[in-house]
């Protein structure tokens, strides 16, 4: 036989499956994404607690079977849920797909047969050759299959080299050193494991064998790696050179001591040098398959996508709900309001002017083509249709061609301002209150239907100062406060109160601040803001004239200065940042 979990050829199954019906529908949905693994048909699939032949997994070539032990559901992941279907779906319980993924390979790559004749030893040594040259053959034929031997590394390596059970783990012997490079250093030329991730085993098996036999090893299953599936002599060649360079005789069966084999094991069950650093190899695996990436596919990245952005939204919605929902907290901020200045209400009607443009699209051209006028004639379509009727044929041709522009409607506006209130803005509190009225009140005389909400942050707590739906009839001013640059909160409860990340109208969030925030509000404030520009909602940074300022990324940003003044700068400002995400 090649390995404990490849079955020799008299082997029966042996799982029995538990009460729980979840467990045969697991199989069933682990049998169906096999064929394209394994690039064959036939191959029956069970999943179960105690199946496996004793391994975690197993293969019997005559039966055309795979056992996965259940026990290697990582997490005790429920049976009954399991989609491997959606490839996103299998890193959850990616110990046991990687199980099927290696017998897989052994199913589709494990093909030569070891003569009766075969000296034994080599037959053994031959079969330990064939773990990773049947998973180099799987990752050069399906190269995303390498995420999946990966996870699957640690349980097979550390039961096949039992480096965990004080009885058999390995000892400081040569063929115990030589064991542990074939399934452990000879993955690293297989393409599966990292040798960083094995530097400690290689140590401690150079020690062992010497620098020179481990060199010979090496070439010996690199030249395995390179053997097609069916060239059985060439791999009980392989095998015999192998025993050869450890001291085995190959025509004994494993285990049996060879002239120049040593045993300097401690014998006291106290672990080998050997033994400490596959248990150590296999933890540093198993560590990293835990922080990559798993293999994907479209239909799992829009579900994952669909569910994270749900999940914002309510977060969005329960900010909304906090800040808007509340009353009096105003007062921590607010100094006053004020009737507003003829320059602030001119520059309201001149901003309102060009938010109503800055929405429109372009009228939309379609061409379409007639056998008869109206239209432009196309010379060689009126050729063809002359050729078909002098043919006797019914004409088809289309020789006239008409192009028709539409005006594609402008969309309704929705429009969220933040103003900071924070003491680093002191000085420019008045162009900042002028700034949020003109805003606001532009929405007023817009020719679309506008939505606007304003909030204020500082001291740690975002005030609404207008609601949804109205428009503010005098200026609020406001004092400065303490730092407690709560952005992330203030761009959340606009999002839900204005459903700012919604593609169903024109959306503008305006920020007025220097952008001085503290890391732990900036980078989640960031993060919100890259997800509603990816959806279309376009973001104005207006930015006090000092030293320091600094913006928040992929915002369109411009110099506040006194607002009343620059108002059709503020427009088109706005205007670039609204078609800039379309």
């Amino acid at each position: 036989m090649m390995a404990t979990h490849v079955a020799a050829h008299a082997a029966t199954p042996t799982a029995v499956f538990p009460a729980a019906p979840g467990w045969l529908t697991l199989s069933a949905a682990f049998g169906d994404e096999v064929p394209a693994i394994a690039d064959r048909d036939d191959l029956v699939v069970t999943v179960a607690p105690g199946a496996g032949h004793g391994a975690p997994a197993c293969f019997f070539p005559d039966l055309a079977t795979i056992e996965v032990d259940g026990t290697h559901m990582d997490n005790g992941v429920d049976p009954a849920t399991v989609a491997p279907h959606r490839v996103g779906d299998r890193k959850r319980y990616r110990t046991a797909w990687g199980l099927l993924t290696h017998e897989c390979g052994h199913a589709k790559h494990s093909v030569w047969r070891a003569p009766d004749d075969a000296p034994p030893g080599a037959v053994a040594a031959a079969d330990l050759l064939e773990e990773t040259r049947m998973e180099a053959a799987q990752v050069r034929r399906r190269p995303g299959d390498r995420y999946w031997l990966r996870a699957s590394a640690t349980n097979l390596i550390l039961a096949d080299t039992q480096a965990q059970d004080p009885a058999a783990a390995p000892q400081m012997t040569r063929e115990d050193a030589a064991r542990s490079a074939a399934l452990l250093l000879a993955r690293v030329d297989a393409g599966i494991l990292n040798r960083r991730e094995v530097a400690r085993v290689e140590r401690v098996v150079r020690d062992v064998l010497g620098t020179d036999t481990l060199a010979t090893l090496r070439r010996i299953w690199r030249a395995a790696h390179r053997t097609a599936d069916d060239n059985a002599e060439a791999m009980i060649e392989l095998g015999r050179r192998w025993c050869d360079a450890i001291g085995t005789d190959p025509h004994q069966p494993p285990g049996t001591p060879g002239p120049n084999a040593t045993t300097n094991g401690s014998g006291n069950g106290t672990p080998s040098p050997l033994a400490n650093a596959i248990s150590s190899a296999a933890a540093a695996i198993g560590r990293a398959v835990a922080a990559e990436p798993a293999p994907t596919d479209p239909t799992t990245q829009a579900m994952d996508a669909r569910a994270a952005d749900n999940q914002a939204r309510q977060q969005a919605q329960n900010a909304a709900n906090a800040v808007f929902g509340t009353a009096g907290t105003a007062a921590r901020h607010i100094r006053g309001t004020r009737a507003p200045h003829t320059t602030e209400q001119t520059a309201a009607r001149h901003l309102a002017r060009a938010l109503t443009t800055a929405g429109h699209r372009d009228r939309t051209a379609t061409k379409t083509r007639s056998t008869v006028p109206p239209g432009r004639l196309r010379m060689r379509g009126a050729m063809t249709a002359d050729a078909q009727r002098a043919a006797g044929a019914i004409p088809t041709a289309e020789p006239f061609t008409r192009t028709t522009r539409a005006t594609v409607p402008a969309p309704p506006l929705r429009l969220g301002i933040i103003c900071d209130v924070t003491d680093s803005m002191k000085a420019f509190t008045a162009p900042v209150a002028s700034a949020a009225w003109i805003l606001a009140h532009a929405a007023r005389h817009t020719a679309v239907p506008a939505t606007t909400a304003t909030v204020v942050f500082g001291a740690g707590i975002v005030t609404p100062i207008t609601r949804p739906g109205t428009t503010p009839a005098k200026v609020t001013q406001f004092g400065t406060c303490l730092s407690g640059h709560v952005i992330d909160t203030a761009i959340n409860a606009l999002d839900g109160a204005l459903d700012l990340s919604r593609p169903t109208a024109a959306r503008l969030l305006v920020i007025i601040s220097d952008g001085n925030f503290e890391h732990e509000t900036r980078k989640p404030g960031q993060k919100m803001l890259d997800r509603l520009q990816k959806s279309g909602c376009a973001v104005l940074w207006l930015a006090p004239d000092k030293p320091g300022t600094d913006p928040m990324n992929g915002a369109t940003v411009h110099t506040l200065t006194d607002p009343t003044t620059t108002a059709r700068a503020i427009g088109q400002a706005a205007t670039t940042a609204l078609r800039t995400t379309r």
